[in-house]
């Protein structure tokens, strides 16, 4: 099995690391991004309907639609991160949060881990909070995420791998819409 041989940080900002690794004799460094460990989280109200959020995102310049998700901070632990990101998101608070699995995002450029949960029956605070600047809250009955997903107005493959992991333990639903027509 190759070894690592030197390891160093080639690139820093606030948001992620480059970090530069040496393979055996290789001559050519091999890059890894490494940003901070994600959290992402299939959750549903009362109704059973999936909150989802909507945000602009500069990267692939448009509108999005998605699972609660977001950074773990320094110090923090997964599950307190994405009870605090479906808070600021999305205004609900879960109770109990099932652990459904962690990830690797992209074993080819990340060096971070994606933590994935379910939570059912999570509640809307009152009074609201304030969601998070250009988020806004979605409300779909699950075939119409199904229909969504089918149709690929979600398109964000890091949402359909936590999806696939919940739909594996039980925990969203992958019936009840038809396959796309060819």
């Amino acid at each position: 099995m190759p070894k690592i041989t030197d390891r160093h940080v080639a690139f820093s900002t606030p948001w992620f690391d480059v970090i530069a690794k040496r393979v055996d004799d290789d001559p050519s460094p091999h890059f890894t991004v490494l940003p901070a460990d994600y959290v992402a989280v299939v959750a549903t109200d009362p109704d059973g309907r999936f909150l989802l959020v909507k945000q602009f995102r500069p990267v692939v310049e448009a509108d999005t639609i998605e699972l609660p998700s977001g950074l773990v901070d320094p110090g923090e632990t997964p599950e307190a991160a994405v009870r605090r990101e479906l808070i600021e998101e999305t205004g609900h608070e879960a109770g109990e949060i099932e652990f459904l699995g962690e990830l690797t995002p992209d074993v080819g450029r990340l060096g971070n881990r994606l933590w994935c949960f379910a939570a059912s029956s999570a509640r809307a605070l009152v009074p609201a909070p304030q969601l998070h600047d250009g988020i806004t809250l979605v409300r779909l009955t699950a075939d119409e995420f199904l229909a969504s997903l089918r149709e690929l107005r979600c398109d964000h493959a890091l949402n359909f791998a936590v999806l696939m992991l919940a739909a594996l333990k039980g925990r969203f639903p992958l019936h009840g819409v038809p396959a796309a027509r060819r």
